[in-house]
Order: C-alpha cells, then structure tokens, then sequence
C-alpha cells in the first residue's frame, strides 16, 4: 500500500486527519520560517542579524524543546500549537522593522520568542505523528507529514523568487514578509482545529487515548529521566547533527555564490527534494516483509552512503571560494561571481547539489524520527523523546549558526559539518541494530471494548485537552 492509499475513509477523528492537520499547520508556519531562513540571513544582505537572531532562537528552542513534550502532556495539544504558532509571525514580522531601522534588536529578541513557541509545537507535532499511527503505519505516516510540512517550505521559495525576479538588491522587501506574517497567522489559527488525542481512534479500533496520570512534578522528573536514558544518550549525536548543517547550507552555500532570486529558486527544489525523499523512504520504513531492525539498517546504509557522497561534491565546490557578498559591498570572491539560475552552464551544478542537500535532510530527518517512534508506542513518554530530539537538535543549531556569526571560515564550517555526521553515525547504528519488532510498550486496548468503570477504577482518567 501506497502512502496516499491510507488516505481512504479517514475521518475528523482518525489519525491521519489529525496529522495531516498538524501538517498544514506546520505547512504554514515553520514551513514559512524554512522558507525565510533558506534565503541565509532571513534574507539580509548582511547575515549577522539573522545569525544571531537563530542562535537566540535555539537557545530557547533547547530548554523549551526538552521541555515541550512535558508542557504538551500537562496543557494539550490545540493551544500550545495555536499560541505557538503566532511566534512565527512575530519573528518574520521583524524583518519589516529590520528593514526600516537597520537594528536588529526586535528581531533577535523575536527569535528568543520563536525558540519558546518552536520548542513546544514541534514536540506536540512529533507525539501527534509517531503515537497516533499504528506501528506498521509510522513510516508512511512521517512522510505524510513530512510531505506537507515541506511543500510550505517549497511554496515559501516561490515568494521571493516571484517578488524579487527583477530586483537587483540582496535583501527581501516588505511585501515578501507580510505575505510570510499573513500565512503564519493563518497556521497559528489552523491549530485549534486539532482533535482532542482523547477522541482520536484508529482504524483497526484501537484507542489513541492520553491517559492523565501526569503533574508538574512527575514530568520534572521524567525530564532528568530523559539524560539517564541509554538509548536517548546513544542518539545525542544523532540529534545534535540532525539541523547543524543548516546554517552552513543557508549562509556560506545558497547566501554566498547565489544571488536573490536565484536563493528562493533553489529554496523550491530544496524542500521540494525534501518530498520526494521522506515519499520514497517511506516505502522501506514500512515494508512488512522484513524485519525493522532489517528495514532500519538499509535506510541507515543509504543515508550514511548518501550524505557522506554530497559532503564529498561539497568539498569540491569549497575549495573554489572563501566568502559571499559583504555588506561593505564586495562581492562573493566564487570565479565569475554570484550564480544566476539562467547561467546554465555554471549554474546547474550548484543547484543540483543544493537540491541534494534537501534529499539528504530529509532522508536522515524521517530516519531519526522513525527510530524514535520505534522506542515505544506510549504516546506521553514520545512527546518527551520528540521533545528531547528537537531540544539537543538546537543546541547542534545554536553552536552552528554562531559560527557564521563569528565568521568560522566556511572550509572550517563544512569540515566541522562533515565529522560530526561521521561521528553521528556510529551510535546511531547501534540503537538501529537492536531494534525489536514490536515496541516495548502493548498495543492500547480496542476503544469498543474499554471497561469505563475499569478504567475509573485505575485511578487515572482520560485527558480532557482544549
């Protein structure tokens, strides 16, 4: 069966409704911010705004990652995403202050912001997409997501392509951030939309239900639980590369050797690779006629054969300049100057690798995620897991955007890029090899059959989320 095939007599309350909703809403909110970030700098001529702008962002982003799954579990689902989702706007609309002051004060302080709302809807994001599926179904089910989530970012890059076609400057106008602030409000509003996980059944019957045996101080300790973990040690440099080659990809590749259209057309393939990846691994993720641990180490031979070859052609392209445009008005020092995607003969192959590069995201992202929702089938402990994935995926992206910051040669940038990949590698290997088939966590009891008074009588009651 086909990942589109599950779409068939789905209801408001199925899983695949719910994560095709929370698709849409990251669709139109980080896959905005995607979009705007892609450009290198927030799509700044001098990146040193948007560099630190992101290094405040995932300075949050690691406390209220780590701690998201824990607010998602106590608060719910519907608000935490909604009011999350109105950072993103906040941190886009910055740009427009940006813009008319040339202080980059409000959009640093933005960023702080969107690390808070970031960290919090990305761990309610992945408990929806890795607890609501059956465990034959989570492959298909991450992509799902992950073919949403990243159209908006594909669709984002057709914006300051479009607006900026004719434009000689290095920077995005007004127009293109109010359009970005406009779909973001729309994806904050989009989250109240979600189902309550109380309501939410799968097809076979079975119950998605968040059962409330949780408070403020068992999610603390759980939290410190998180780091005591061998498994989720194991993964530590699994999540720490996850998003560092991000800002590297961004700033000293599309920002450097690119000029502005030409950033948003490769903005387009990027995440658009980035589909058709997530479609393709899907296919062996959820291939029931082997074994997971089987299924797990071909999908990690591909993405350790994969990135390890475009960090190979990346070498290459580096050695051939050492910086892009200045703001002092220098331009890139790459031979013949910033790419345009009409200079075929020179431009195709940058862009090709660039589009690579979202491929390969894409294929070590579902990959982390699948291994993740393969833990467990407990829907409280995986908003911690995503929680703790996202949050130390942030400390990787707080350390790799201050190096642009800082001005770390961009040889040096991509060096540190490509050994700590190799290193991730290792105990990634290690957690796939000793995957079980079935998760350690029974299947939730059929939703027909639940004895109420039984469940009553446990103790514990059925979340009621808002």
């Amino acid at each position: 069966m086909g990942v589109f095939d599950i779409f068939k007599r789905v209801s408001y309350y199925s899983p695949m409704t719910q994560v095709v909703l929370v698709g849409l809403v990251c669709f139109l909110c980080p896959g905005m911010y995607n979009a705007l970030n892609g450009m290198g700098g927030g799509g700044q001529v001098d990146r040193t705004t948007g560099n630190n702008a992101n290094t405040a962002l995932y300075s949050t982003f690691i406390v209220f990652g780590i701690a998201g799954g824990s607010i998602v579990n106590l608060c719910g689902v519907r608000w935490t995403i909604a009011i999350s989702g109105l950072t993103y706007a906040l941190y886009s609309g910055s740009y427009i202050y940006l813009n008319h002051t040339g202080s980059g004060s409000f959009t640093i302080a933005a960023g702080a912001l969107l690390g808070i709302g970031a960290g919090i809807m990305w761990a309610a994001q992945g408990m929806i997409m890795v607890s609501y599926p059956r465990e034959e179904e989570k492959g298909r089910y991450i992509a799902v997501f992950w073919i949403i989530f990243n159209l908006g970012g594909m669709l984002g890059g057709v914006l300051p392509f479009a607006i900026n076609f004719h434009s000689d400057s290095n920077s995005l106008s007004d127009g293109v951030y109010i359009a970005f602030v406009i779909l973001e409000c729309l994806g904050a509003a989009l989250g109240l939309a979600l189902a309550p996980p109380s309501k939410v059944v799968r097809d076979d019957g079975t119950s998605v239900v968040m059962v409330k045996y949780t408070n403020a101080a068992k999610e603390a300790v759980e939290i410190v639980k998180l780091f005591l973990n061998p498994t989720m040690l194991a993964l530590l440099p699994m999540c720490f590369t996850s998003n560092f080659f991000y800002s590297y990809q961004f700033g000293p590749v599309n920002a450097s050797i690119f000029n502005i259209r030409t950033r948003g057309f490769n903005n387009i393939f990027y995440w658009g690779a980035q589909m058709a990846g997530a479609y393709a691994l899907s296919f062996l993720l959820d291939n029931q006629n082997m074994t997971r641990r089987r299924r797990g180490l071909f999908a990690f031979g591909i993405v350790a054969v994969f990135f390890n070859v475009i960090w190979g052609g990346t070498l290459k392209q580096q050695l051939r300049y050492t910086h892009g445009p200045l703001p002092s008005g220098e331009t890139t020092d790459y031979p013949g100057g910033l790419l345009d995607f009409m200079e075929t003969k020179r431009a195709s192959g940058p862009i090709i690798l660039y589009m690579l590069y979202g491929l390969g995201d894409a294929l070590y992202q579902n990959l982390a995620y699948w291994i993740i929702g393969s833990l467990t089938n407990d829907s409280q402990r995986l908003s911690r897991y995503s929680g703790f994935y996202k949050g130390i995926q942030s400390l990787g992206a707080t350390v790799a955007w201050q190096l642009d910051a800082k001005n770390v040669s961009y040889l040096n940038q991509f060096i540190g890029n490509w050994v700590l990949l190799v290193i991730s590698l290792f105990p990634m290997f290690y957690v796939v090899y000793n995957l079980t088939d079935h998760s350690e966590d029974p299947p939730l009891a059929v939703f027909e059959d639940v004895d109420k008074q039984s469940v009553a009588s446990a103790s514990y009651s059925v979340e009621k989320t808002v």
